[in-house]
C-alpha cells in the first residue's frame, strides 16, 4: 500500500491529561501540609464531585477498578449471583463481578450507540441477577431510563460505569444523579484526573457506609456500628475490607481538575464535531451516532471502517495511520474472547453486534490540548488513507 510522505515530527496520542500549574501547585500544597492521605484534601475532593453531579454522596478510591469493586460489595453481589454488563468495556467492568464469586453475563451492544441494548438485557435477566452494570462508552451515556425501569421491576441494582462519562447528561440531568451507584474514573487519559483514582456517587446512605467501609479494611470507628467501645482510640473491623483509599495528593490533583471540567468537555465536543463533520460524507466511514436523549462528554471518538468498502480496512488503516504518526487505538476487544474468561466457559457468547464492532471500529485522537492543526492532520490523513485503501 502506498502511502503520502509525513506530515509530522512526533506521534499524536489518542489520549492526553492536560495539567497546569494550578495543579502542580495543589499537589505540592498537599506535600508541605500535615496530610499527604486520609487527610482533608480528600473529603474536598469527593464534595466537588457530589456536587458537580447532583450526587448526595461520594467515595474516593485508589483507582476506578476498586471502586467497581467496592459498588458490588455495597449492592451484595455475592458467591453463585449474575452481574449484567457489555463486552465492549474495558475488563474492570466485568472482572468486579468476579472478585465477588459472581459470574458476568455479557449482553451485545445496539450497533448505532455501541452500548448495552436494553432489549436484549431484559432478556438476560435471570433469578440469579443481582445488578447490571451498564458502561456509558465513549463518554455516551447508557439508555439509564430503560434500564433503571428493569431494575425496579426486578428488584436489582444498577451500577453505572460513567469512567467515560463524567461531564456527560440524559435527557439533561447530569451522568451521576441517575443510577443507584455510578463510578467515575481519573485516569490520565479521561476528561479530568487525580493519577489514578475513582470515585463511586450514589443518593443512598446504607451503600454510602458500605463503601466507606469496604476501602478501609472493613474497619469502623462508627459507634452505632461497633459491639462495643473502648475509648477514642478504639476501632473494630466488621468486615472483610481492602486497602483502597487515595492519598490526599491524587486527591488535590483531582480537586483541582475538577474546576477546568466544563472547558475540558466543551473542547472535546469541538473536535468531535470536526471530525463527524469531515467524516460524514466520505464513502464507507461510519461516524458516531448520538442517541437524542444522551449529550456526550466525549471521552472517545469512534470512526468505524465498512467493510463492504474496506477490505481488512481497520487493520490496514490502524498501520497506515500509525505509520504517519497519528495514533489511532481499538476499543476494546471483546471481554468474553480473553483466554481467561474462556477458561471460565465464555467460548462461544452470542453478541453479534459486538463481534461486528470490534472488527471495524479505530479510535481517533482526542483530547482538550490537541491544537487545530493536530485535528486538521488526522482528518487529512484519515481522508487520505480511506482513499488509499479504496483503490488499493
Amino acid at each position: 500500500m502506498k502511502t503520502a510522505p509525513l506530515a509530522r515530527t512526533e506521534m499524536l496520542p489518542y489520549g492526553k491529561q492536560a495539567i497546569d500549574e494550578d495543579d502542580i501547585q495543589a499537589v505540592v500544597d498537599v506535600l508541605r501540609s500535615d496530610y499527604i492521605t486520609q487527610g482533608p484534601a480528600i473529603d474536598s475532593f469527593e464534595r466537588r464531585v457530589a456536587d458537580y453531579v447532583g450526587a448526595r454522596y461520594a467515595i474516593a478510591f485508589c483507582n476506578g477498578t476498586a471502586a467497581l469493586h467496592a459498588a458490588c460489595y455495597a449492592a451484595g453481589v455475592g458467591q453463585g449471583d449474575e452481574v449484567i454488563t457489555t463486552p465492549i468495556t474495558f475488563l474492570a467492568s466485568s472482572n468486579c463481578a468476579l472478585y465477588m464469586g459472581a459470574r458476568p453475563v455479557f449482553v451485545d451492544i445496539k450497533l448505532d450507540t455501541y452500548n448495552i441494548d436494553p432489549d436484549r438485557l431484559a432478556h438476560a435477566i435471570t433469578s440469579r441477577t443481582k445488578a447490571i452494570i451498564p458502561v456509558d462508552f465513549t463518554g455516551q451515556p447508557v439508555e439509564i431510563d430503560r434500564i433503571a425501569e428493569l431494575a425496579r421491576e426486578r428488584g436489582l441494582v444498577v451500577i453505572q460505569d460513567a469512567a467515560h462519562s463524567l461531564g456527560s447528561s440524559y435527557c439533561h440531568r447530569k451522568v451521576g444523579a441517575l443510577a443507584d451507584m455510578t463510578m467515575f474514573s481519573f485516569h490520565p487519559v479521561k476528561h479530568v484526573t487525580s493519577g489514578e483514582g475513582g470515585v463511586i456517587v450514589t443518593d443512598n446512605e446504607h451503600y454510602y457506609k458500605r463503601l466507606q467501609l469496604f476501602r478501609s479494611h472493613g474497619m469502623t470507628r462508627d459507634t452505632t456500628l461497633m459491639q462495643k467501645n473502648d475509648g477514642p482510640w478504639y476501632y473494630e473491623m466488621i468486615d472483610l475490607g481492602y486497602n483502597f483509599r487515595m492519598t490526599d495528593m491524587q486527591a488535590a490533583l483531582g480537586a483541582s481538575q475538577m474546576k477546568k471540567l466544563d472547558g475540558f468537555v466543551r473542547r472535546r465536543r469541538e473536535i468531535a464535531a470536526r471530525y463527524s463533520e469531515a467524516f460524514s460524507d466520505v464513502e464507507g466511514l461510519i461516524v458516531p451516532y448520538q442517541h437524542p436523549n444522551a449529550q456526550s462528554s466525549w471521552h472517545l471518538y469512534i470512526l468505524r471502517w465498512d467493510e463492504k468498502y474496506f477490505n481488512d480496512g481497520r487493520n490496514r488503516a490502524f498501520q497506515a495511520l500509525r505509520d504517519r504518526l497519528i495514533g489511532v487505538h481499538v476499543h476494546y476487544i471483546p471481554i468474553y474472547k480473553q483466554p481467561y474468561y474462556r477458561s471460565l466457559g465464555y467460548s462461544y457468547v452470542d453478541c453479534p453486534n459486538a463481534e461486528e464492532y470490534y472488527q471495524t471500529a479505530l479510535t481517533l485522537p482526542l483530547f482538550p490540548s490537541m491544537t487545530d492543526q493536530d485535528v486538521r492532520d488526522v482528518i487529512n490523513n484519515v481522508k487520505e488513507v480511506a482513499v488509499i485503501l479504496k483503490n488499493d
